[in-house]
């Protein structure tokens, strides 16, 4: 491991680069900020190496770009991709933002707005259950929504124009963009061909061959293949950087093993410069860098702080002795995502003579023979009353929008206990994982500013910071 050889002086430096990757799968000139390819350009070697060895993963870095390949081990729903306001991009967006990738793939140096709009309505056409029309408003905000993203991440750059006024009014407005070549080029890199795969599991870890289904014994959780221990490794490295806390019960014996093993987290740790916390359910990297976890938590914001009070009655509901007692159930297969994109994929797409059925040794393809683990169960009522009474509580100090959308507010807040596995969302409620335990003792303190008398008077009316809430 490269990073043993660098020195103490030198080490953060390159701590900083390693996390810059994993978090930044794409990284340009101008994204996520523009000191972070000089970084990584300056221990591109190391990182390479380091990152393989470790991960499995490949580092490709150029004068303009670094592009990181990771290995999926199963789909994350958790980290979706999300506009510039922060909301989560829909089937539509997604559509529009595959499509715009490709046009500008085929395009020239520059393209205006209302140019690639007529590409993007043009393949749309051809695609079920799409549709661009650029008459509609709805369709229009989609789109710009889209670009922006892409945007964003430096594919494209606004050379003239305006994307909002070409939105508000596409007959008066127009923008025009330079195209990014090397960085179009390296943004969609799937590690198979798409249009051969007739299901999404075959861009999963250990799909790199073709298995038939009808040849395959799905009973058997090995499938006729002996596991490679340092394929384990790698798997179990893989999950501490990608999941905010791997669960002994995610893992099966041989996993289980390695994580228990020192050195597997302790590479993990040099390598990122983050602090492991293991607890018998588990082992957690705490970020206190906050520059490798895409939220940090506890944190402010009306949000955050209201799933940190959730976190904190939840924990104390599961171990109030006078309460009655919680129904137990255990984590849903993790199949049903699976299910679900691979019914969304267009027949027509795929060429038949060269599809591949990408079953591979996705372990949720398989029959676990284990006795699964049961999960306390928190149902959605209990949570909406709990929420009420947080509203009553410290609502004048929320943010104006969710004092009256107590909905809205509490599907967020579960939304990100979700998102950070101290709970697993399922129909009618909530199952309760360990981790949130240690959020149980959450201090609640509401600050009241200072009122200063007014020039022309003492008479004054007070106002409130937001609530400060600790863990």
């Amino acid at each position: 491991m490269r990073a043993r050889e660098i020195s103490s002086l030198a080490l953060d430096s390159y701590q900083r680069a390693a996390r810059v990757a994993l978090s930044n799968h794409l990284v340009t000139a101008t994204y996520p900020d523009r000191i972070a390819l000089p970084l990584l350009r300056r221990w591109a070697t190391e990182l390479r190496e380091d990152l393989l060895e470790l991960f499995g993963y490949r580092l490709e870095v150029t004068e303009t770009t670094a592009r990181l390949f990771p290995v999926l081990d199963g789909l994350d729903d958790s980290q979706p991709a999300r506009t510039s306001t922060d909301r989560i991009f829909d089937r539509r967006r997604y559509a529009y933002l595959a499509l715009a990738l490709a046009a500008l793939g085929r395009a020239g140096n520059q393209i205006t707005l209302s140019e690639l709009a007529d590409h993007v309505a043009a393949e749309a056409s051809q695609v079920d259950g799409v549709e661009l029309k650029t008459d509609r408003a709805s369709d229009r905000d989609a789109f710009v929504d889209a670009i922006g993203w892409l945007a964003i991440r430096g594919a494209i750059a606004l050379a003239d124009g305006d994307a909002t006024g070409w939105a508000n009014n596409p007959s008066a407005g127009e923008a025009l963009y330079d195209i990014d070549r090397p960085v179009v080029v390296a943004m969609f890199r799937p590690p198979r061909a798409v249009q051969h795969l007739r299901s999404i599991r075959g861009l999963l870890a250990g799909s790199d061959a073709p298995i038939d289904p009808e040849d395959s014994d799905l009973g058997h959780t090995e499938s006729g293949r002996e596991a490679d221990p340092k394929e384990t490794l790698r798997a179990v490295r893989r999950a501490l950087v990608e999941q905010p806390v791997v669960y002994l019960d995610d893992l099966d014996l041989d996993g289980r093993t390695a994580l228990a093993a020192s050195r597997t987290v302790a590479d993990v740790e040099l390598l990122t410069g983050l602090v492991a916390e293991r607890r018998s359910e588990g082992v957690a990297l705490i970020d206190t860098s906050g520059r490798l976890s895409d939220f940090r938590f506890p944190s402010t914001g009306t949000i955050a702080q209201v799933a940190l009070l959730i976190a904190g009655e939840i924990s104390d509901r599961v171990i109030d002795p006078d309460a009655p007692t919680l129904a137990t159930y255990p984590l849903p297969a993790g199949v049903a995502l699976i299910e679900q994109l691979d019914s969304a994929i267009p027949d027509g797409g795929i060429f038949g003579d060269l599809a591949e059925f990408g079953f591979g040794s996705d372990a949720t393809a398989f029959v676990d023979t284990e006795e699964k683990k049961l999960y306390p169960l928190i149902e959605d009522s209990w949570l909406t009353t709990v929420v009420d009474d947080l509203i009553e509580r410290f609502g004048r100090t929320f943010a104006a929008q969710w004092q009256t959308d107590r909905d809205g507010l509490r599907t967020r807040a579960i939304a990100l206990l979700h998102r950070l596995r101290l709970i697993h969302s399922v129909s009618g409620g909530v199952l309760v994982l360990p981790v949130i335990a240690r959020y149980r003792d959450v201090m609640v303190s509401v600050r009241d500013r200072t009122p200063q008398d007014s020039l022309f008077g003492s008479e004054h009316t007070p106002s409130t910071d937001p609530s400060e809430v600790e863990a």
